[in-house]
């Protein structure tokens, strides 16, 4: 199995459950690297280059059964065209002319569809129109999904594309509901805020509620990161994967309420509705329980309480590495 963007969140995840199947005990990894690198075993080889080099990705693909698409930027228009869409397509093309390759898996997104940016007036099924909110990020989600959709058409390639939203691990919400500069993705609250009443939040450990124009509390799609590694683990191979689309996410959307609401039950953390000009989406994930027999573990309550759980180890420090 061929992993791009192998050194990520998923990535590393996900290589460590493979590893630990059973029923992928035979399964070898060839990871390719771009600015980090794994450590090389008896099954895990790595490759480290750029997949915009046609070349490298010719030589990555070679005795290649099935190709695990991780890769992408973020909010970085320089590179992500050469990154996610000419590495994608020397991808796909290396796959369709390879003789051992049987699988494409792409892990998509929810930017694809425009996830809080958009009114979705009924949940989101894998239907849904694609519509791409503003930046470059959510415009190359896009362009992946259609790419590998027409190669289906085009060469009747196998693929399969899981749909996640936002994916987290270890203590990541936490700080998605940070006041401060470290705060994890957006929105950025001290900036809705202020400087200076968002320092007043931090010292009490307040959480915002994030709320539509109209001060409804929002709902927006999570998915954890063991949820999504076992949805990949369920599609590989699997005959009902072939040339589909799944939402991978939890069973309902996480509502800023009620996380709010568990946190002082729970902690006795206050909280602070913060409108704004985002709305509520809900990913409907019964396709994927329905074809492929999956099933997430973590719902709205099990992420935040591993996440405020969590204890950073000396040698694990959260770091971002990529802008958006």
């Amino acid at each position: 199995m061929l992993i791009t963007g192998a050194t990520g969140k998923v990535g590393r995840h996900f290589i460590h459950r493979l590893l630990n199947d059973e029923q992928f005990s035979h399964t070898r990894i060839r990871a390719l690297c771009h600015n980090r690198v794994l450590e090389e075993t008896d099954r895990v080889e790595v490759i480290k280059g750029s997949i915009s080099d046609r070349g490298l990705v010719g030589r990555a693909m070679q005795g290649v059964t099935h190709v695990l698409h991780l890769a992408t930027c973020k909010e970085t228009p320089e590179d992500i065209m050469d990154v996610a869409i000419k590495g994608m397509f020397w991808l796909l093309e290396a796959a369709r002319e390879c003789d051992t390759f049987e699988q494409f898996i792409l892990i998509g997104g929810d930017a694809g569809m425009g996830h809080f940016f958009y009114p979705h007036p009924s949940p989101v099924t894998e239907t849904q129109k694609h519509s791409a909110y503003p930046g470059c990020y959510a415009l190359s989600k896009v362009m992946e999904e259609v790419m590998l959709e027409q190669y289906y058409i085009q060469y009747d390639l196998n693929g399969c594309c899981l749909m996640a939203p936002w994916i987290m691990e270890k203590d990541d919400f936490k700080y998605t509901l940070s006041f401060g500069e470290d705060v994890f993705g957006g929105p950025r609250w001290r900036d809705l805020v202020g400087a200076e009443q968002a320092d007043r939040y931090v010292q009490d450990g307040t959480i915002p509620v994030l709320c539509d124009n109209e001060g409804e509390p929002i709902t927006r799609g999570f998915v954890h990161v063991d949820d999504l590694s076992t949805a990949i683990l369920a599609a590989i191979d699997h005959p009902r994967a072939r040339q589909q689309k799944f939402n991978i996410c939890t069973d309902e959307p996480i509502d800023y309420r009620k996380v709010a609401e568990h946190l002082m039950a729970t902690r006795g953390l206050p909280s602070i509705d913060i409108r704004t000009s985002f709305v509520s989406t809900w990913l409907d994930n019964a396709k994927a329980k329905f074809k492929l027999t999956w099933r997430p573990a973590y719902d709205y309550k099990r992420i935040i309480d591993e996440a405020w759980d969590y204890q950073r180890a000396d040698d694990d420090p959260r770091k971002v590495w990529y802008p958006g």
